[in-house]
């Protein structure tokens, strides 16, 4: 197993600092330097690590980091009806360790009166295109206001792949439906195969130990500190995972989460899961402020050595069952035996499974969705290249 540690970003920018004359050595202070304020806007529907690794990126060019996030009713009138309801995206987003202050409702198109009423010096979105409805720019104003900034988007992860991978997940629970379901286009958005957009026709997502590294900047807990352990699969990681992560962090001052191999979640979720393989589940719980340090492919009983290595002081579990280990045994039999268990809920009822649930419900909505998303984006993209075109000859 591999252990990743992570702690909440340094300040770039000190206070205030002083300077000593060259004459008389008199100390002086150093005029404060400007706070560098970015604005960063989205969807961010099933918000995955791909939207977190923007928003690191983002937190990069400054110093605070604010996040407007648009509403059930203007992503449903642009881009059709989302997975996740505002306030569980509100949520999300808060949750991302890099955001300083989320914007509810914010314009579908930013806008310079935008920057303005909240302080910001510029704006900073992926290199990919968004549109409205009408194909127009999103970011059109601030691109011609020369306050746009550009962070690369992440290859192999997107909102509508993730819907694709669920849609196939559908058709292997139930198989009497899958007339129902256009195999060639969600082939096509899941794997990418046939399509022809750049964006939503997504390449498999390949963790490199640089991205790893990027999202945790390690720190070990101080003496004294009241170590925290949980440990699970965290798949499409949700609302339900960030309350519970957030519970589980109030009873401890560090909190170590262990992340399951993809066999042993496949073991005991069956079918096609997990929907995120172990590096891709990595990344979002690390994104997660709550979270202290992480254990990727942490084993699925809670050992004796894993206590005594990390001084865990309480070992937690939700509302969700405990299936037993292989040999039939219960996973926190030890914590328990020791007196480190404790099972907490955190007022949250939602799982992974009710996620696909909604995409199953709805799956034509979804598949039109992203059909029509796709067939914009490859119109964009002829553009783009018919412009090009022209100015080269």
């Amino acid at each position: 197993m591999i252990i990743c540690h992570i702690n909440k970003m340094a300040s770039k920018r000190s206070e205030e600092g002083c300077i000593e004359t060259e004459h008389c050595g008199d100390m002086l202070p150093q005029k404060k330097k400007k706070e560098i304020r970015i604005w960063m806007d989205g969807c961010f529907d099933m918000v995955h690590f791909g939207h977190a690794n923007a928003i690191r990126q983002a937190k990069e060019f400054g110093d605070v980091l604010l996040v407007g996030v648009h509403s059930d009713a203007e992503v449903t009138r642009h881009k059709g009806p989302p997975v996740y309801t505002e306030e569980e995206r509100y949520k999300m987003v808060r949750a991302i360790k890099w955001v300083d202050q989320v914007i509810e409702d914010a314009p579908y198109v930013t806008t310079l009166e935008t920057l303005d009423q909240y302080d910001c010096d510029f704006c900073v979105h992926g290199d990919d295109i968004t549109t409205t409805a009408d194909g127009v720019d999103t970011y059109h104003l601030v691109k011609a206001a020369g306050k746009y900034q550009e962070c690369k988007r992440t290859a192999g992860v997107s909102t509508t792949d993730l819907v694709g991978r669920m849609l196939l997940v559908t058709k292997s629970h139930h198989e009497r439906d899958e007339d129902s379901i256009d195999e060639h286009h969600v082939g096509a958005i899941s794997k990418g195969g046939s399509s022809h957009s750049p964006w939503t026709g997504v390449s498999q997502f390949l963790t490199t130990t640089k991205k790893i590294i990027q999202f945790s900047e390690g720190r070990e807990p101080k003496p004294g500190d009241r170590i925290v352990y949980v440990a699970g699969a965290f798949d499409l990681f949700h609302v339900g995972h960030v309350d519970f992560l957030e519970k589980a962090a109030s009873l401890g001052d560090f909190l170590i989460v262990g992340i399951h191999t993809d066999p042993v979640v496949n073991r005991y979720k069956g079918s096609n899961y997990p929907i995120m393989n172990m590096h891709e589940r990595t990344l979002s719980v690390l994104a997660c402020r709550y979270v202290s340090e992480v254990v990727i492919g942490a084993p699925y009983a809670v050992t004796p050595d894993l206590m005594e290595h990390f001084k865990v002081d309480v070992v937690c579990h939700g509302q969700t069952p405990v299936m037993p280990d292989i040999d039939g045994s219960d996973p926190y039999a030890e914590p328990k035996r020791l007196g480190k268990f404790k099972s907490i809920d955190s007022k949250n009822n939602l799982t992974t499974q009710m996620i696909i649930d909604r995409i199953i419900q709805h799956r034509l909505e979804y598949e039109e969705r992203n059909r029509k998303k796709e067939e914009k984006e490859k119109k964009i993209l002829e553009h783009m290249k018919n412009t090009a075109q022209i100015k080269t000859g």
